[in-house]
């Protein structure tokens, strides 16, 4: 008997990947970094493929290497990467990595010499978010410095790429303004003498609603795992994540009850509680104290009083409850429970935080729709 879990629906990833498929003519890289954004980082890419997805992308290089240790050998591209890092051990494995500054080009040409390889590199241009990726002032030194090490053999320009600031609200002026400045970047990059295979810039939402960002390849993350990037939109994304709990206790108190941490929550009349045990360690933000929807009974409740580390109360009133019950914190919709964009709004963060949060040791992962 289970006490609490995560259900990930491996179909849906398949799905969500197909979808997204179909509405370019650009190669996909499916997103699995932060462990498949809560879902699995290896149950998720492999289904991902299986739906036709060409590439993976991850941040670290840790995330990389893991994929390739599971056998997966199709392109990985990892672009988080701090200094000091083995990444000889990448390009060996034949993982593609993000460069975005001088410093960085210089560990990878060095890297490439401990590898006996070139390395694979994605230039990156900061168009706009000021993160990763060089300036507009920078670009043309580190294309030049990579032109130079691709002609010695030490590096292979495999790839160009940027990050939008805003596409989750369509129509906002500052995409245009990434996409002219990215334009800009690219004849900098013609004029280096520079020929990459691959031009990137779409992530989930500008995937779905810019089909001018697609270019040579989109990557799209969230939406791979059936959650829309635009609020109000679904895209006919089917949510691939359900997690749930068996009731740990009932108990009937009365009218003025006091319920967790600090007494936030006081009964107004008698009322049958019911003891959920999962807490801020599993992934329910202690910000859903008194406003995170649960469904148990085929009724969406509110949790009452304080989330705990490892357990939240229900006020039920009048319902009955009985240990063993399942409450559903979120899933797909389908049946009434409530789904993670239902929790975001809640708690006041956004749908990637909420499953992402989920990917904790306590609390295992089941998966529907595994192929041998």
């Amino acid at each position: 008997m289970w006490q609490a879990e995560v259900r990930v629906d491996l179909d849906a990833i398949r799905e969500n990947v197909s979808r997204l498929r179909s509405g370019t003519t650009a190669e996909l890289m499916a997103v699995v970094k932060g462990d498949g954004y809560g879902h699995g980082m290896v149950p998720a890419a492999r289904a991902a493929l299986d739906a036709g997805a060409d590439w993976l992308g991850v941040c670290t290089l840790d995330e990389a290497l893991t994929l390739r240790r599971a056998g997966i050998d199709v392109p990985v591209l990892a672009w988080l990467l701090a200094p000091g890092l083995p990444l000889h051990e990448g390009i060996t494995a034949g993982v593609d990595l993000g460069a975005a500054s001088m410093p960085q080009l210089d560990e990878m040409i060095e890297a490439s010499r401990t590898a006996g390889r070139p390395a694979r590199l994605h230039l990156k241009i900061d168009t706009g978010l000021a993160r990763g990726g060089a300036t507009v002032a920078d670009w043309p030194a580190l294309l030049d410095a990579a032109a130079k090490a691709q002609a010695d053999g030490l590096v292979e320009v495999v790839g160009v790429w940027s990050h939008f600031v805003y596409a989750d609200s369509p129509g906002h002026p500052t995409t245009d303004r990434q996409l002219a400045v990215f334009h800009e970047g690219l004849g900098m990059v013609e004029k280096a003498g520079l020929r990459p295979r691959y031009r990137h810039l779409a992530n989930s939402a500008a995937t779905l609603t810019r089909p001018d960002t697609h270019f040579d390849l989109v990557r799209p993350g969230l939406a791979v795992y059936g959650l829309s990037p635009v609020a109000g939109e679904s895209y006919g994304l089917r949510p691939a994540m359900t997690a749930r709990a068996r009731v740990m206790i009932a108990k009937r108190v009365p009218a003025g009850s006091g319920v967790s941490y600090g007494h936030t929550y006081v009964t107004e009349r008698d009322a049958n509680l019911a003891v959920v045990p999962l807490g801020y360690a599993d992934g329910v933000p202690r910000h859903a104290s008194n406003s995170g929807p649960v469904q148990l009974g085929g009724v969406r409740r509110t949790i009452s009083g304080r989330v705990c580390m490892d357990q939240f109360v229900l006020d039920c009133g009048d319902d009955p409850v009985a240990a063993g019950d399942v409450a559903t914190l979120f899933g797909s919709g389908a049946d009434g429970e409530p789904t993670a964009d239902d929790w975001a709004e809640a708690v006041g963060t956004i749908n990637y935080e909420i499953v992402t949060r989920f990917g904790s040791t306590r609390v295992p992962r089941h998966y529907d729709g595994e192929r041998p």
